[in-house]
């Protein structure tokens, strides 16, 4: 898979913020990575530059590569309502998207894993597509076998998180993907206007 597996701090630095999640490294550094460290005098960015390290951002955050990313941008575009907007929903829907935001994983990458490896059903059957889209109403569950994983149960011991957009029940280790979410109800902190100029061009 050409997945990028290098170090993420490195990435996050580069983008100024921590978009893999909690990271002290980060929080030691967080600056631009570079020999010269801070002290490095950085020119203004071109618009193209602003565009293209939004992009980036959204791209390195979900974990999707250039060509998936560009199909989606195809699929927004095509659809009714904002694109920038729609683009962003597309991502929240994606399989290891709401894996992830349910808890049943620690990181994005953790949940596709999680779902490439079998151990994730939707509405009752196997899915092991990280990229599949969920409609409102799909119902995502831990495979019984896999419930006693411990990824799967130090995760959700360790998450805090609630989304209006999904249900989740600890018991039964299954939730529910209610609804798409709206922009506003989407945390990450991404300028989708930047990318829908930058492939507009």
């Amino acid at each position: 898979m050409a997945r990028y597996t290098g170090p993420k701090t490195k990435i996050a630095r580069k983008f100024g913020e921590a978009i893999f999640g909690e990271d002290k490294s980060f929080e030691k550094r967080n600056y631009p990575p570079g020999q010269h460290g801070n002290a490095k005098r950085r020119g203004k960015k071109s618009e193209y530059a602003i565009q293209l390290m939004e992009k980036q951002k959204a791209k390195y955050t979900y974990g999707v590569l250039e060509r998936q990313f560009r199909n989606m941008f195809k699929r927004a575009r095509a659809a009714q309502g904002i694109t920038g907007e729609v683009l962003l929903q597309l991502c929240e829907s994606r399989l290891d998207n709401v894996v992830y935001r349910m808890g049943i994983a620690p990181s994005r990458s953790a949940a596709r894993q999680l779902v490439s490896h079998r151990h994730i059903i939707v509405n009752g059957e196997l899915v092991n597509i990280p990229s599949y889209s969920l409609k409102a109403g799909d119902v995502v569950a831990v495979r019984e076998k896999s419930k006693s994983l411990d990824v799967i149960t130090q995760s959700l011991a360790n998450s805090n998180h609630v989304y209006e957009w999904i249900t989740w029940n600890n018991d039964t280790m299954q939730g529910t993907y209610v609804a798409v979410p709206a922009r506003i109800q989407i945390p990450e902190n991404i300028n989708e206007q930047f990318i829908v100029e930058l492939y507009s061009k």
